[in-house]
This record gives structure tokens, sequence and C-alpha cells, in this order.
């Protein structure tokens, strides 16, 4: 028996660890895992944990939160009520965007959205980097000051007019972020397959919510996947591409992987537990189930969960990007029958994002427990610069602990949530596996249904370069930025 003292012993559960999963007691003091063992004592509070899972909380790197989008829309959630929804949902760490527009300063949207979630969070928070405006301000002043302060990842979209970045662009921005040590995400999506074939759909009058799925189909994916992996083997950068949704996606993935480029992938639930006929009903429901890229076939769906398993998609985030139906900033805000290309695409998800995965790939047998607790808060947490800190229970760890009942069942309806939005996607889907307990920084945050801890106990997370990201070796060909030198392709014998 341990003659240790700590401020809180979990006893008797199925710990799941790097190493495998165990039975084990952990000692948590000062808001970190001190230990694991048997026979701890503790001065405060022991949590009997007997039959139940232990799992570290989940990381979801990828969650719009209180963010204007392109459109002019705000999203429906603030930072508290975002972290409370996550955190019943099992989630105890949130990478939210700082999203910068066109002609916007980088350094003044971050400390906006600083400002937005400060005091509000129940659970720790960071934020990825929208850039939209690659300019001499942003890309050598701004973006180096942010990343030495710990906003150690960037987002660049390929496709909507307003966010997206031409090629030379694009390579500004990823040479930029691979001087700094940063993580770069791309949205992958070609904008002018799109843009074509959204016009020849109108022209014609096909015009119905169910053909978003005809104007972005998996083409335009596979295309703009392969582009963004030339584009970011000329700078010699790892990336991360975000929302996989189909299987074409995923096969691009493989070969750049087989070529031996560093390329991590992510995807999110709507794709592993929806298909495209949900967008075959009335308008006001399939706006619902309007995302992008847009939901796809069930051959996509089994390729996806494949591609967990195995390894090819790394991570698994929500994607969460909440609006109300109705409205000025709601996803039908141009009125009931909206044309397929003015929805607000964007569905929730903090909630529902491990539930989902745990019922339909733990409990089906597609994953392993050690796979689920990998891609939703393992890896996640390497990638972006929190390794050793989040998403693992080991010594040294913050004491972010989600105690899961396997055999608990619900289903899910809006008044089941705790987003207070009024509608889920996922209504009528029963669910097998359920947090009972969330505990971030070895402070319960909600327990069997009660909410516990008070906005503000998160705090904003400085991240570290990540170590995916530390590259000595020039690129193939192009500008190297750390020799400051260009190197051609070998001429031909």
């Amino acid at each position: 028996m341990s003659t240790q003292s700590f401020d809180k012993v979990i006893r008797g559960g199925r710990v799941v660890t790097p190493r495998g999963t165990a039975e084990t007691d952990i000692g948590i003091r000062d808001g970190q895992i001190a230990v694991l063992g048997s026979g701890l004592s503790a001065t405060a509070e022991v949590i009997d944990a007997s039959g139940l899972l232990v799992l570290p909380g989940g990381v979801d790197a990828h969650c719009h939160i209180d963010q204007m989008v392109s459109s002019g829309a705000r999203t429906a959630d603030d930072f508290e009520g975002a972290s409370v929804a996550a955190a019943f949902g099992g989630t105890t760490t949130l990478i939210s965007f700082a999203a910068q527009h066109r002609g916007q300063s980088l350094r003044h949207v971050v400390e906006e959205y600083k400002t937005r979630a400060q005091g509000k969070s129940v659970l720790d928070y960071g934020f990825h980097l929208i850039v939209t405006d690659a300019s001499q301000q942003t890309l050598d002043v701004d973006l180096p000051a942010l990343v030495n302060e710990g906003f150690t990842s960037v987002k660049i979209y390929l496709t909507y007019d307003a966010l997206r970045l031409d090629d030379r662009a694009a390579l500004d921005v990823l040479t930029a972020v691979r001087r700094e040590g940063a993580m770069p995400l791309i949205h992958a999506e070609s904008h002018d397959m799109i843009a074509w074939f959204t016009e020849k759909l109108l022209a014609s009058g096909y015009d119905q919510i169910r053909h978003l799925a005809d104007a972005r189909p998996r083409l335009a994916e596979r295309d703009a996947v392969h582009h963004a992996v030339s584009l970011a083997e000329l700078v010699n950068i790892p990336i991360v591409l975000v929302h996989m949704s189909s299987a074409e996606a995923v096969e691009q993935v493989r070969w750049a992987r087989r070529r031996g480029f560093p390329i991590y992938a992510e995807t999110c639930p709507q794709y592993l537990v929806l298909t495209r006929e949900a967008l075959d009903r009335p308008s006001f429901e399939a706006a619902k189930f309007c995302c992008s890229p847009p939901l796809r076939d069930r051959a996509s769906q089994d390729a996806l969960w494949s591609a967990l398993n195995d390894g090819t998609l790394s991570i698994l985030s929500s994607d969460h990007s909440a609006f109300v139906m109705e409205g000025p900033d709601g996803k039908l805000r141009d009125g009931p029958d909206t044309a397929f290309n003015r929805v607000q695409y964007g569905m929730p998800g903090l909630e529902l994002r491990l539930p989902l995965i745990f019922s339909e790939g733990v409990g089906t047998g597609r994953l392993s427990i050690e796979r689920f607790v990998e891609v939703t808060a393992t890896e996640p947490a390497r990638l972006y610069g929190l390794a050793g800190r989040k998403g693992v229970i080991a010594p040294g760890a913050d004491a972010d602990l989600v105690i899961w009942d396997p055999k608990k069942q619900i289903r899910i309806t809006p008044e089941a949530l705790h987003d207070g939005l009024g509608w889920t996607p996922y209504e009528g889907r029963h669910v097998t596996g359920m947090p009972v307990m969330t505990m971030a920084r070895g402070t319960v945050v909600c327990r069997e249904g009660e909410r516990l801890a008070a906005g503000g106990h998160g705090r904003l997370l400085a991240r570290a370069r990540p170590e995916a990201c530390a590259i000595n070796t020039p690129p193939a060909t192009g500008f190297d930025v750390v020799s400051g030198q260009f190197i051609c392709d070998a001429p031909a014998s």
C-alpha cells in the first residue's frame, strides 16, 4: 500500500494507458496525475470506478466556437455552453479557431478570440490560426510572434471565395509555417470543380438541398487532397488534412504515405454514422445534415472505418459548427426553400463525438478501446503540441479523466443534450456507452448529469511546437526555408 497522500484517488476502474488496459488506481495531486498504482490513499476524496472504464479526456482538435464564418453568420454557442456540452460528452480539451478574414490583423483576431473565451470555458482550450490574408505583416510579424506564444497550428482553405488561398499564397503560408515549426491544417476541396458543378446544377433547376452532395463530389475532394499533398511536398512540411469524407480521399493519403511523406488525416463522426440519404428530406430537415464536405455513401463510410482502424486516418474530431435553424445566423437564413449553395453548412458534434464512436466503434468491434483513445485523445494531443500534458493517463499529465459506463444506453434527443441548440442530426439514434463523470485538471466538471464546475475553470493553453514538425531535411525541390537556397530537380541524364 502506498503511503503517499493525494487530493483524489480514482479506485477500481479499468484504466486505458499508453501500454494498454489494466485495473489500477490513479492518484491525483495539484491537478495532475501523480501515480498509477494500488492501495492509494486520499486525504480528500475517493472516487469508486468499479466496473467502469477510466479514459483520458477527449481532445477535440477541430471545433468552431463563437466564430463568425465566411457568410457573415455566427455560430450558436459561446465558450461556456460549448465547453459544458463537450464535458458531458467526455471531452476535456478543445482546440477551436481564431479566424482571420480578408484585411484583418491576425494579431487583433487572436486577441479578440481570447477575450471571447476568457472566463467562460469550463475546459482548457486553444486556438488554431485561420489565415486568409497572406500579407507580409501576417507571415513575417504576427505569425512568428503568435507561434512563440503557443498558437502552433495554422489552417488554410483551398475552397470558399472568402477563405481560400491560391497556390502562390498557400505556398507562402506553408513556407512561413515550416519556418516557425508549426503544424498546418488544410481544408481540401477543389474550388473550381465545385463552382462549375454548382453553376451547372442551378442553371438546370437542380437547386434542392439533396443536390449538395452532387455539387461537392468525391472527385473534388480527391483532387484537392492530392493537390494539397503536392503543395506540402514542395515545401517539405507535414500537414493535417481535415474532415476526410470519402474512400477516394483516403486512397490519396495512402498514396502519399507509401511515398514516405508525413501526412496526417482526420475524419468526423458524421461521415462514420450518417450517409447522403439524409439529404433526401424536406428542406427544413435536410438542412440539418448539410456540412462540407457533404455526407457520402456507405462504401465511403466503410472505407473510413477501415482507415481509422488501420492508422491511415490519425485522429477523430467533431468539426463542431452549430447554428440555429432560422434567423440571420440560421442554417436557413435565406428562407425555407433555400438553394443548396445558400444553406449554412455545419453540424453540432461536441457532446456526441465520443459516445457515437464508442458505441459504433468499440461497441461493434470496429475499434479497440486502445485505438479509440488514441484517435480521440492521445494523437490529437501529440499532433498539436500537447503531448504528455493532455490525452493520456500517465504520471505528470493533467488529471483530465473520464469515467465511462460501457453499458449505459441513451436515446439521443435534443432535450437529452446540453448545447441548448434545440436540434441534432443524430436525433432518435441509440448509443451504448456514456461518460458518467468528467474531470478537468483534477476538478470534477460534471457527474451523473449534474454540472459542477463554473465557467472560467478552463485555461488558454500555450502549445509546444509539434515534434512532427521538427524537420531538418531540405525539400526535394523548391525553396528551402532552412538554408535559404533554391533546390531544383536534378537534370535528366
